[in-house]
């Protein structure tokens, strides 16, 4: 009869860590980190240039980074700033004040690599002068569904008390047609070919209820903290894949809540090969750097082959989400689960020794 209780008692053991294991596997886990040159590898060539794309991938980069803008004749461009003095060289009329003003045939009279000579000369390069903004159909056309993209969607600033995108601007429409002309709408969905981001909630909801099979990401400005975003991952979570904190908001209590919520955390922007090696430590999924050498020479052997870091991410995420609960408490990344195993586990073990001793 004690025997009987025992083995009872053992039993209720075994589940207790059987249930605690299936329930972790609820969280994200088993894909690779990866490597997204940022604006190419813009630390090493004039951002946002087929030249800085081709060198990106050279070095590692499993997706390049494309930032759009649209031009007065709703041609979208590849280029971060709203306005073109940064990084373009050429007539005033043209290439100074917002690009959206600009027709596609004035960007294309602007240099956009002779600035990057002027700033690090230690990295110029004569075939840089003179280089074009390409337009996203030329980086597709270029690329094609060989490679991995990561894209954001930009606008003009949004007004005070308006989070939303300009309605009329027509950027995600125009962006979803180029993906469907260029085959890229069904490999984004299946193997996260194309992953798209905004700082914008409005523009990545547009996105999503245009198509909610594309995997998305929401952007955090640096000036939240890991707080403020761990407080927006349940919103977030109703059309994104992913997040992209700033590398300063990074901490493992924002990982561990991000990741039991089967979402991704990709964040910007890495230099130092020390500031990668701390980020993989916390568990992120992927970074944004100006070096994809740097981060491909940190993640040696475990780095990922740039096709499949898309296909191994997004089964990740599927299999995170097949079993993942309708409501997880934000614990702080703190995880609760083994905790209460481990309570299970002591008090079986008190009752079982108590039922022994009566014995």
């Amino acid at each position: 009869m004690h025997l009987t209780k025992a083995l009872a008692v053992l039993a209720g053991l075994l589940a207790v860590f059987c249930v605690s294991g299936a329930a972790q596997a609820a969280e994200l886990e088993g894909g690779p980190v990866v490597n997204v040159g940022h604006r190419g590898t813009a630390g090493l060539a004039p951002e946002h240039t087929i030249a800085s794309y081709d060198l990106a991938l050279e070095n590692g980069a499993d997706y390049i980074e494309q930032d759009l803008r649209m031009t007065s004749d709703g041609v979208l461009v590849v280029l971060h700033d709203e306005d073109l003095d940064r990084t373009t060289r050429g007539p005033a009329e043209n290439c100074t004040g917002p690009v959206g003003e600009k027709t596609l045939e004035q960007v294309k009279t602007c240099d956009v690599g002779s600035f990057f000579n002027e700033r690090y000369p230690e990295n110029a390069r004569d075939e840089y002068e003179g280089l074009k903004i390409p337009t996203l159909e030329e980086v597709f056309r270029r690329y094609g569904t060989g490679t991995n993209y990561y894209v954001e969607t930009r606008s003009s600033e949004a007004p005070p008390g308006n989070p939303g995108v300009d309605a009329s601007s027509g950027m995600e429409e125009e962006l979803l047609r180029l993906m469907d002309e260029y085959g890229l709408g069904e490999p984004a969905a299946g193997s996260w070919r194309v992953l798209i981001q905004s700082f914008v909630p409005a523009s990545l909801e547009e996105i999503h209820a245009k198509d909610p099979t594309l995997p998305l990401v929401q952007l955090y400005s640096d000036e939240e903290t890991g707080g403020t975003i761990r407080a927006d991952l349940e919103s977030a979570g109703g059309y994104a894949v992913g997040i992209g904190p700033s590398m300063d908001d990074v901490d493992r209590g924002l990982v561990g809540s991000a990741h039991t919520r089967c979402l991704a955390v990709h964040p910007y922007t890495l230099l130092e090969e020390p500031d990668m090696r701390r980020l993989i430590d916390l568990g992120v999924d992927g970074m944004f750097t100006d070096f994809p050498n740097r981060l491909e020479g940190v993640l040696g052997e475990g780095a990922a082959d740039g096709n499949s870091a898309g296909i191994e991410s997004a089964e990740a995420s599927r299999a995170c989400l097949s079993g993942a609960a309708p409501e997880v408490p934000d614990t702080g990344g703190i995880p609760l689960l083994p905790y209460a195993a481990l309570g299970a586990l002591l008090l079986s073990l008190c009752l079982l020794t108590a039922g022994l001793r009566r014995a």
